[in-house]
């Protein structure tokens, strides 16, 4: 394992201690997102081992629906399909926690408190154009799934389902293993959306998508599956961890996998390989086709592995994992987080 450095230059703070997205594009630069912010990072190469020049870019700039600056998207999963970035909410329900200069009385009512946010209920693309030699993002061609007043088009489509129905119905935050998009990857039209919860008897949820511009700035889903619906569910074997990200190495997908309450415990990287397939929804861990590659370190209370993407050239088989709460040795300077790189070939 090696490190790099992220150098960030504007409200810093804001952005590397709760990161918890991240993919890589051709031009070479890091798209970093937070789960607390309207914005999306990009930062460049500007040395061995360092990302810097760092731009911010906001949203509310792209998407005409977020009239209150102090929306929270909870932005949990970025990929890069040419000519766009691809980003998802967590699409989850958020519960009060406890805190330490609260009253027991008043702890207790915020537990008993929940928030639905509809601009948690974000799936969209945005266009990245050539400008000199780097990617820059515009709003012409972005595109979004449409909102409603509960959640979206896909979690509307999602109400009926057996097995993901009844966490939504019953309005589960996603902390108490309700529903809870955590990962996003997108392969030759097909969007794939790993859900930290919920996990059912150990089995965690892929959910596959095939998204489509339905009006300009809006995206539909095609039906993907052979009764009509507008998503088809890969159950996997992941030891009872839910999905923290995912992203594609080649065919294969990686599969960072994490506890889906909030707790520290084991954080792993699992390699499906060839994919997820139409004629397989159930996935068991065996040799050649699921498999556990290494765990990733982490601290009580820190360090907790939130976003992955392959970086270097397809021979390099290096991964990178950045990480939400970082632990203070991992925060040199104010405006630097170190990230960790680890090699896929040697664990794997």
């Amino acid at each position: 394992m090696r490190q790099i450095a992220l150098q960030f230059d504007s409200n810093p703070k804001d952005v590397h201690e709760d990161l918890s997205a991240v993919c890589q594009t051709p031009d070479g630069c890091l798209w970093v997102a937070s789960d607390e912010t309207l914005t999306l990072e990009r930062l460049s190469p500007v040395g061995q081992g360092v990302y810097g020049a760092h731009r911010l870019f906001r949203l509310q700039d792209i998407f005409d629906i977020f009239a209150d600056p102090a929306a929270e998207i909870d932005i949990e999963g970025l990929d890069y399909a040419a000519p766009y970035l691809w980003l998802t909410g967590s699409h989850s329900i958020k519960r009060k926690g406890v805190k330490s200069k609260r009253s027991e009385a008043e702890n207790l009512e915020r537990l008993a408190s929940y928030t639905a946010e509809i601009s948690r209920y974000f799936l969209a693309r945005i266009p990245l154009h050539e400008s000199g030699q780097i990617l820059e993002p515009t709003a012409e061609g972005a595109a979004h799934l449409p909102q409603t007043d509960v959640g979206n088009l896909l979690t509307e489509a999602l109400r009926g389902d057996p097995h993901l129905g009844p966490f939504l119905l019953a309005n589960i935050p996603g902390k108490d293993n309700g529903f809870d998009i955590e990962g996003l990857a997108f392969r030759e039209k097909r969007l794939f959306l790993g859900l930290r919860g919920p996990v059912l008897c150990g089995w965690s949820l892929l959910l596959e998508l095939e998204p489509f511009e339905a009006s300009p700035g809006r995206l539909g889903l095609k039906p993907v599956d052979p009764e009509g619906k507008p998503y088809r569910k890969h159950f996997l074997d992941l030891a009872g961890l839910g999905i923290r990200d995912l992203c594609f190495d080649g065919d294969d997908l990686l599969i960072l996998a994490g506890p889906t309450m909030d707790l520290d415990g084991t954080i792993r990287l699992y390699r499906l390989t060839g994919g997820p397939n139409a004629k397989q929804t159930l996935i068991e861990r065996k040799p050649g086709r699921l498999e556990a590659l290494f765990e990733i370190p982490h601290t009580e209370g820190v360090d907790r592995a939130e976003g992955i993407t392959r970086i270097g050239s397809p021979e390099d088989g290096e991964l990178l994992v950045v990480y939400d709460t970082p632990d203070q040795k991992r925060k040199p300077s104010g405006d630097v987080v170190l990230a960790d790189v680890f090699a896929l070939a040697a664990n794997g």
